[in-house]
């Protein structure tokens, strides 16, 4: 990936939302995994793989930090007025390497998908036939889009291009989690808990509505290294929404009908 010079602003700011990013997967998969001895066995699964989500998520984004981190070089700063001075980081030569990105989504986005299903009132073919329809869709989502995302100057017709194609996969997914299961939320007899499906699914949908936007950020005419911070940001806190979020709303759900059929 080209790279592109930053004020010490700017580098901060992704050095600091790949740190916030990393320490709340973190945190979200040891809660996980320690809290799945609380639901019962049926739906321990959608816990743990919750958990899975977000523990490869850290591992990826802990590559990622490190590969922002040697993408760039601090000089010794001087003393101005009593403090010290810092510059602007300079470039190392060493290409930030934002494919972690995508390996990761290729991994966790079925994953969190699948884990949704695993809440819900399926039977075992309806929930066979989604999970491969959904993780496919999302896999080619992922897929289609990632060259698209190496072309941050010059000509972005590919850009547009890998844009477009995604996009299609993505309104097919949208699609099937809010309505393809609706009726299946709707089963749900205790109304509390299908609200929290139905959270669980709105908090998918608007959190993944930032990646088309956010993708859209060298289209619009923002300056290279501008755009390369606003994507890293705004990819950090739609991760965070989608994976810690709702993989806590996926632990409520499961706790929730365990406690319910604890007590019948």
């Amino acid at each position: 990936m080209v790279m592109y010079p930053m004020s010490d602003l700017q580098f901060q700011a992704v050095y600091n939302v790949l740190s916030f990013s990393l320490a709340s997967m973190m945190a979200t998969t040891i809660f996980l995994w320690f809290r799945s001895f609380a639901v019962k066995d049926k739906y321990q699964s959608a816990v743990l793989i919750s958990g899975l989500v977000t523990f490869i998520a850290a591992y990826h984004y802990m590559r990622i930090f490190n590969s922002w981190v040697n993408a760039y070089h601090y000089s010794a700063g001087h003393v101005e007025d009593g403090a010290l001075a810092m510059s602007a980081p300079t470039l190392t030569g060493i290409p930030f390497n934002d494919a972690y990105r995508y390996m990761d989504w290729l991994l966790t986005v079925p994953l969190l998908l699948i884990e949704i299903l695993l809440v819900m009132k399926l039977d075992e073919q309806a929930f066979s036939s989604k999970a491969w329809s959904l993780g496919t869709s999302s896999a080619l989502m992922i897929v289609s889009g990632y060259y698209g995302e190496l072309v941050v100057t010059g000509d972005l017709t590919p850009r547009w291009a890998c844009w477009f194609l995604s996009m299609c996969f993505f309104l097919y997914i949208v699609n099937t989690l809010l309505v393809g299961l609706a009726d299946a939320t709707n089963s749900e007899a205790d109304p509390v808990i299908a609200g929290k499906i139905r959270t669980a699914q709105v908090m998918t949908v608007i959190s993944w509505c930032t990646y088309p936007v956010v993708y859209l950020f060298p289209m619009l005419g923002i300056e290279a290294g501008t755009a390369v911070v606003g994507i890293q940001i705004g990819y950090c806190c739609s991760d965070i929404i989608s994976k810690c979020g709702v993989g806590l709303v996926i632990y409520q759900i499961s706790y929730a009908k365990s406690t319910k059929e604890g007590l019948l």
